[in-house]
């Protein structure tokens, strides 16, 4: 950060300092949020905040070999980097924005937040672009360099997605992993019909359409459903569509009556469960955390569900040992490196390693081998996450059921029978699939005549 304390509401450089705290490790959301909350900003200047934040964070790794040669070996302070590379996404990204309204504009943040010397250093470094151009990423010769700079995703990952799924595949995928996620919700059917919940959002002037991935999904646009009457009625909750798909795999018929959802927070999928289940069965719901045991309490109150959902404070890894029920139904929607969610956190590219994914392959399958002790003859095992690397998602369920010959992968179903030509049992959605979050989903069935 700089060393001068400014307070500001200006957004440019409210975005130059949020930019050098997230950089710090805190959380891109979290840190927007409060400092939204902590200054008076118009719609405009909170939708450019939001904008200059994430777009940065989003194309980090390409305004870096933008600004290398301009910066040569050159010590800077980390919030002037910051405040170039927003200059950077304006030019390249707002066309709105003429250029010299950004170099005018960079140059009074630099003033702000530094001295005069710093704000001649930045018109410096910004007429030198202005004159000479950026460098084109197309003379990167080697293609898994220059694919890693065109989409800012870090070298490994771009060479693994590339192991995985080929080049044409991975172009596909990363094209999109920039995009602006939509905002999506599910419907609460216990409390309205889907219906009322579209007059109510319309009544709101939200406008509600109908998902193509989830049934009682809608993808709403207009403004911010989390301050709607018809969210705190509980109506309805923010889920991402492809979220939504690993409850509908669990064929809850009136006849599962008991239901481990294993890693449960915040708690979408829990109250999800919820709704679909008959009135005398019962979730338990599990986390590690205290206070996100409350999230899932909190979700299950707003949404009135609480009198089918039983909160514990647990490790998944120790459902064996501690807990006595057997379970019609597990849901182990597992702690993950997160790929697939890149749009809503675009900062973890930078923060995971393969070293990270490996330890949570290890993580899942221990989650995986605990749960399984407690699954009752011809129950299922759904087993999820929201990441589009295989070391967490086919690799995790081939040793599950290499160890365990009482299990079998059976076909995922989905209510809007997604993929439905696939050669795998498994159903892995990329987020340029329906441009969702990325997610992997696996059923397995418990063989008859092997107790718990």
């Amino acid at each position: 950060m700089s060393d001068k304390r400014v307070y500001s509401d200006n957004p440019r450089v409210l975005a130059v300092q949020t930019l050098a705290k997230i950089k710090n490790g805190a959380y891109s959301n979290l840190q927007l949020n409060q400092v939204i909350k902590q200054h008076q900003l118009s719609e405009a200047d909170k939708r450019l905040l939001t904008t200059l934040v994430y777009g940065v964070i989003q194309h980090r790794l390409t305004f870096e070999y933008w600004l290398a040669p301009f910066i040569g070996d050159k010590k800077i302070n980390p919030w002037v980097r910051e405040l170039l590379y927003t200059a950077l996404f304006q030019m390249q990204y707002l066309n709105k924005i003429p250029q010299h309204a950004i170099f005018n504009e960079s140059i009074e943040v630099a003033k702000i937040l530094g001295h005069v010397g710093t704000a001649k250093f930045v018109t410096a470094i910004l007429h030198n672009i202005s004159r000479q151009g950026l460098p084109e990423i197309s003379a990167i010769t080697d293609p898994i360099l220059r694919l890693s700079i065109e989409a800012s995703l870090p070298v490994w990952l771009i060479e693994e997605l590339v192991t995985q799924n080929g080049e044409a595949a991975t172009r596909a995928l990363v094209a999109t992993i920039n995009d602006a996620p939509m905002q999506s919700i599910r419907v609460n059917t216990l409390l309205a019909s889907d219906d009322e919940v579209v007059a109510a959002l319309a009544a709101e002037n939200l406008t509600a359409v109908k998902s193509q991935v989830a049934d009682h999904a809608y993808i709403v646009s207009g403004g911010h459903v989390a301050s709607s009457t018809v969210y705190q009625k509980g109506w309805l909750t923010l889920q991402d569509e492809s979220a939504m798909l690993p409850v509908e795999s669990m064929v809850l018929t009136p006849a599962v009556k008991t239901i481990l959802d294993a890693a449960a927070a915040p708690g979408g999928k829990t109250t999800q469960i919820a709704q679909a289940i008959a009135a005398d069965a019962k979730i338990t719901a599990l986390d590690v955390h205290p206070h996100k045991i409350k999230l899932i309490e909190q979700n299950a109150a707003r949404m009135q569900v609480s009198d089918r959902i039983q909160t514990q404070v647990l490790d998944a890894r120790k459902v064996a040992s501690e807990m006595e029920t057997t379970f019609d139904r597990i849901l182990v929607d597992a702690p993950c490196s997160g790929f697939g969610l890149l749009r809503r956190k675009p900062e973890i590219r930078y923060d995971k390693t393969l070293a990270d994914v490996q330890n949570l392959a290890r993580l899942q399958g221990e989650i995986l081998d605990s749960v399984s002790q407690k699954v009752a003859e011809n129950g299922m095992i759904v087993y999820s996450t929201c990441t589009i690397l295989r070391q967490e998602n086919d690799d995790v369920v081939a040793r599950f059921l290499a160890n365990h010959p009482e299990f079998e992968l059976v076909k995922t179903v989905t209510s809007h029978q997604l993929k439905p030509d696939r050669h795998e049992a498994v159903l892995h959605i990329y987020p340029n699939d329906y441009h969702t979050d990325g997610f992997f989903v696996a059923t397995m069935k418990k063989k008859s005549g092997t107790p718990a």
